[in-house]
This record gives C-alpha cells, structure tokens and sequence, in this order.
C-alpha cells in the first residue's frame, strides 16, 4: 500500500523526498507524487510533513 498525497494541501517543501529510504516520492512541478510501486509504507514522509498532506 502507498502513501496518498493530498494535492491542495501540499506546499512542495519536499521534506518528504528527502527522508524516503526508498526514493518513491519525487517533486512534479510544485508538488509531492509518489509512486506506488516504490513505496514501502513506512510512514518516515507521514511525521515529516509539515502540512499533514501525506497519509496512509
């Protein structure tokens, strides 16, 4: 299961791609994309996050 990225909550600060172990989450534009197929779920984007839009 992949994290889900809230698009209007986002503000592209790209803390969360810094702290991916795995690289899933990259920046697309000014915002945060995952991909699914990457993703471990581990949750390190979810605390990091400084507008809450990453869930599970």
């Amino acid at each position: 299961m992949a994290v889900k990225i809230d698009k209007d909550t986002c503000i592209g600060c790209g803390a969360c791609v810094d702290v991916c172990p795995v690289n899933a989450l990259s920046m697309d534009g000014d915002k945060a994309k995952c991909d699914e197929g990457a993703c471990i779920d581990c949750g390190a984007c979810i605390g990091t996050c400084p507008t809450q839009a990453i869930s599970e």
